[in-house]
């Protein structure tokens, strides 16, 4: 009997983690759409990394660097502010031959769902996924554009990071 309760325990913590997860996932998608739906996508509507990044301040309670896209196939198209599960976070919009990819960016102990570095994105995306955490940040990079370009601005992005 006692292993009964201790197998369900398991099983329904798992599948409250998992449930918890997917929906992180399905909300992030959600933002992406819409806000490429939307006829003003961006709030903050600049090219330049140096004027987007100070946009945030005081809007969102944290910091985050921009990876310079210099020699890269990414261009910037600006940012917005977002919530997910109620708090606040970046989001930003890159360009990469003619596909929008987004990046948001919330604090990671603010979101009750708990990720972890290798969190694989759900199967019934259309989009793909790749989500990381740094400096106490958790990023998601979504878009229509292929796997390959979806990680390298991941790369980009987990660079910047490391040399500030």
């Amino acid at each position: 009997m006692t292993l009964i309760l201790i197998v369900g325990a398991l099983s329904s913590t798992y599948v409250g983690a998992r449930c918890g997860r997917d929906q992180v996932f399905s909300e992030i998608a959600d933002l992406h759409v819409a806000t490429l739906a939307s006829p003003s996508p961006v709030d903050a509507i600049s090219t330049n990394r140096h004027t987007v990044k100070p946009w945030f301040q005081g809007k969102i309670p944290f910091a985050f660097n921009l990876p310079d896209l210099k020699n890269s196939e990414y261009s910037l198209l600006g940012g917005r502010m977002t919530y997910l599960e109620q708090m606040p976070g970046a989001h930003l919009i890159y360009d990469v031959r003619k596909h929008h990819i987004s990046v948001f960016v919330f604090q990671e102990r603010s979101l009750r769902a708990k990720l972890y570095e290798n969190s694989l994105s759900p199967k019934n995306l259309s989009f793909d996924v790749e989500t990381w955490s740094q400096g106490g940040l958790r990023y998601f990079a979504i878009g229509d554009a292929n796997a390959a370009d979806i990680d390298n601005l991941a790369e980009l992005f987990k660079t910047s990071e490391s040399q500030i």
